[in-house]
């Protein structure tokens, strides 16, 4: 149970209209490990959009891995 709310959240975190969340959008180190896992799962790596803002969640996004 507690593997599927975390790739719920994951999946909100690196979703294409990213939105603040409870943590109002804040990179943090956990939020980071989450969404990186959940990436990692698909075959693909986190990686921050160009011109993105480390500090916020919704500036990660997977890609393929190069």
């Amino acid at each position: 149970m507690i593997r599927i709310g975390a790739l719920i959240l994951a999946g909100t975190l690196v979703s294409g209209c990213a939105t603040a969340g409870d943590n109002g959008d804040v990179a943090t180190y956990d939020t980071l490990k989450i969404a990186r896992a959940a990436c990692a799962e698909k075959g693909q790596i986190l990686v921050l959009k160009t011109d993105g803002d480390p500090q916020r969640s919704s500036a990660y996004e997977c890609r393929k891995k190069p």
